[in-house]
């Protein structure tokens, strides 16, 4: 299912480093013009540069902090608004991986702000313009850990498991119209968020065989985006893992649809 183009806009959020400038990068080079958003604007300003030059497409940014509800409100307007626009990858996110004892109420409510406020109004913003062409994509960058807990990534795992359940559901909403909604779901990736200190853990303290480049894993779900996936683990090998898993899913949900409590809570 290959993106149409045709002086169309593509908006990515997130889009000064890492994962979001590399979608970027691809969706100039298959002939989007872009809206950049994200919080650094002098990152912004030479990716904008340099993709103009490379690809030949315009090139707007926006400096923007998500977490912020004036410049979340911009960005939303721009969506509703810009009859252009056809895709939006939302992609900025922030991880903190420590245990929940020992990190600040602040940075728990900052994971949810952007993780999963800002993906929601965004999508918001975006989908009734979509519908009423009835075209356009939106690709929600999700996590591994979506379906992991660990004793560092409760709040960090919870957001994912939000962007999961929440592109689901909408898949199934639209699933008749001509808007398609991706779901990603990467491993470890080499961002800036590791290097930075962002996530509470260096990237030289995990297995080097275990991380993928940002490069590698945009390239990989863009292949699962051509090829009709709803749900793309860039990652994962064995494409039936995934396949077991949802179809479990759903055996355990329709069990619960009984009325009466399961025998083992009954007395003898």
């Amino acid at each position: 299912m290959p993106m149409p183009t045709q002086l169309k806009t593509a908006v990515v959020t997130g889009a000064s480093s890492g994962i979001g400038a590399v979608y970027a990068d691809r969706l100039a080079a298959r002939g989007y013009n872009l809206i950049l958003v994200a919080r650094r604007a002098d990152r912004l300003a030479a990716l904008a540069q340099r993709l103009s030059e490379v690809h030949g497409i315009a090139v707007n940014t926006m400096t923007a902090d998500l977490e912020k509800e004036a410049d979340l409100a911009r960005v939303e307007a721009i969506l509703a608004h810009d009859e252009r626009i056809r895709v939006l990858v939302n992609n900025a996110g922030v991880s903190k991986v420590r245990p929940l004892s020992k990190t600040a109420v602040g940075d728990s409510l900052s994971q949810i702000a952007l993780n999963v406020v800002a993906l929601t109004r965004l999508t918001h913003a975006a989908l009734p313009a979509f519908l009423s062409r009835n075209e356009g994509a939106i690709i929600n960058i999700a996590s591994v850990l979506a379906i992991q807990y660990l004793p560092v990534s409760a709040v960090y795992s919870g957001t994912k498991a939000y962007v999961l359940a929440f592109t689901r559901g909408l898949q199934n909403e639209v699933a008749k119209t001509g808007v398609k909604v991706q779901l990603v779901l990467p491993g470890v990736t080499a961002t800036e968020i590791w290097t930075e200190g962002v996530s509470g853990v260096p990237l030289a303290m995990l297995n080097k065989d275990t991380v993928m480049t940002a490069e590698d894993m945009v390239d990989a779900a863009l292949a699962g985006f051509d090829q009709g996936e709803l749900v793309t683990w860039p990652s994962v090998a064995d494409g039936d893992l995934w396949t077991k898993f949802d179809a479990a899913r759903a055996e355990l949900f329709a069990a619960t649809e009984t009325g009466r409590p399961a025998p083992r809570y009954l007395k003898p």
